[in-house]
């Protein structure tokens, strides 16, 4: 605690801890927006936005797997929300947004995970088959399936690398966040305790 007398007689007192942890703040801040959340949370909206857009088309061939439980849709949803999140942390830099923001990101992964798990079950049980042998060749019948089966495989195909690229931002960004969290929680207690300083003023 250091204590300072003004020319007007003023005593100011002042904690060193409470400095230092304001100090601290301004280093949680700084650790945060080093960490490019913002930056990785637009990757996600935009990866989110790329999801929803480019599953649009499955509604035309025969529903799958994929379609029937609209993995797409919410996965994308779900994408969105997280890097909404993640730009908020990158603004606001406090514990309680990092906090929160570490959790989103660990929801939005394990998402991913399903997600994946969604898509490679579906190309494992629609693969793409020649057209019949006894398929006339020169009727536009005779291809019609075979390439509604190709396109979808192309369209889950994207959606799936575009799932990956999500988890491996979510991955980078959850990481980044613990550590952030796992160095600042012990100031995070400091700010509940210490009162703030005072100004004491002699007669």
């Amino acid at each position: 605690m250091a204590v300072s007398v003004n020319r007007d007689m003023t005593v100011m007192v002042e904690d060193t801890t409470v400095r230092k942890l304001t100090d601290r703040q301004e280093a949680l801040k700084r650790s945060i927006q080093k960490g490019e959340a913002k930056v990785l949370g637009v990757s996600q909206v935009m990866v989110g936005l790329l999801v929803i857009l480019y599953s649009l088309p499955l509604l035309i061939p025969a529903f799958t797997e994929v379609v029937t439980f609209g993995v797409p849709w919410w996965s994308g949803t779900v994408f969105i929300i997280t890097g909404a999140v993640a730009i908020a942390t990158d603004k606001h830099s406090n514990m309680k947004f990092l906090s929160v923001c570490l959790v989103t990101t660990g929801i939005g992964l394990l998402v991913s995970i399903l997600a994946l798990i969604f898509y490679f079950i579906d190309l494992y049980n629609h693969p793409t088959s020649p057209p019949s042998k006894d398929c006339n060749p020169h009727t536009e019948d005779c291809r019609t399936e075979h390439l509604a089966v190709a396109f979808s495989r192309g369209v889950k195909s994207s959606l799936l690398l575009f799932t990956i690229v999500h988890a491996v931002i979510s991955s980078i960004l959850g990481y980044n966040l613990y550590k952030d969290r796992k160095c600042f929680t012990d100031y995070t207690t400091m700010d509940q305790l210490i009162p703030p300083s005072s100004t004491i003023e002699l007669n």
